[in-house]
């Protein structure tokens, strides 16, 4: 059999459509890369799109006692912004998450920075014990933190023999704060990760450039280096930001009532309550406050970039 007849197209409109695939789709990389991508960008999508989609269908039926009414209405969105409670929570979820960003980019980006510059050798090393915390339990180190902010917890215990406070402080535990503390230390590994990328791919040579023009180090730390590593700053932000403005066991275990957050009242209705449909729409609105604020921290960030430029 020669060459020509094993690469010869198929005869027939089988072959036809064969050959505008390949003269078409195939000739662009971009599209032959997304092809290639197809299957796993269907089942991420589908499993984005799929809970998300039975979320809003949920939240457009109402519960009536223990049965669901199929009946398509807004009346659970109507009570959700009608009543100053809920909209009260979800806007205090959305500030408890946005200070635990701002903390947990600050934790995180010193770090990032000793291992980006200062490691010489073996930074894989560095890296790897970052994500040591994640092979205990999340729930466990949100127990660790309430054995430390406790009445008789650790923080209390060596105040008290230092001798510094007579009685325990009450203000550690069940509070925003403790919410926050515990938050931080608990993303903060992850946020290193992206913002220690983003400084090691920096070109080096802008550096020496600004030192030569004779910037200090602080001003080239604010003229290059941080305007340079804001996008991993940005993916940061994210990554911790849009997970804890529905956490539901932080708040829970060591925020109490002043801590409490909207993923609490989610889990509430959800489990307890057994509305459905009503914890539905309060994730469904949760969602929608996200976008809002995710999309108004990128709009400054990208303002504040093309200031900078």
């Amino acid at each position: 059999m020669t060459s020509e007849a094993q690469t010869a197209p198929p005869a027939g409109m089988f072959g036809r459509v064969h050959t505008a695939i390949k003269g078409g789709l195939f000739r662009h990389a971009g599209l032959r890369g997304y092809i290639l991508l197809s299957p796993t960008l269907l089942v991420l999508v589908g499993a984005m799109c799929l809970p998300v989609g039975i979320l809003a269908v949920y939240s457009l039926w109402t519960q009536t006692g223990v049965e669901i009414d199929h009946t398509l209405t807004l009346a659970n969105y109507l009570k959700i912004f009608n009543k100053l409670s809920y909209m009260l929570l979800i806007g205090k979820s959305v500030l408890i998450s946005l200070t635990v960003t701002v903390a947990t980019v600050l934790l995180a980006y010193p770090i990032a920075y000793f291992i980006a510059f200062k490691i010489k050798r073996h930074k894989i090393v560095w890296l790897i014990l970052i994500t040591i915390p994640f092979v205990t339990s999340y729930l466990l180190r949100v127990f660790a933190w309430k054995i430390i902010l406790g009445y008789n917890g650790i923080i209390n215990s060596g105040l008290k023999w230092l001798g510094v406070i007579d009685e325990p402080l009450t203000f550690l535990l069940h509070n925003p704060t403790a919410v926050v503390i515990t938050l931080a230390h608990a993303w903060a590994p992850i946020a290193i990760l992206p913002i220690f990328v983003s400084l090691e791919k920096m070109d080096r040579s802008l550096l020496e450039a600004a030192t030569d023009l004779g910037d200090s180090p602080l001003q080239r730390f604010l003229r290059v280096t941080l305007p340079l590593s804001i996008p991993g700053v940005v993916a940061a932000s994210m990554l911790v930001f849009i997970p804890t403005v529905g956490d539901y066991i932080t708040p829970q275990l060591v925020g109490g009532p002043d801590g409490m957050m909207v993923g609490s009242l989610m889990h509430a209705m959800f489990f307890r309550a057994n509305d459905w449909p009503l914890g539905s729409a309060l994730a469904i609105v949760s969602a929608l406050a996200i976008t809002v604020t995710s999309l108004g921290v990128w709009f400054l960030t990208k303002q504040a970039r093309e200031r900078a430029v």
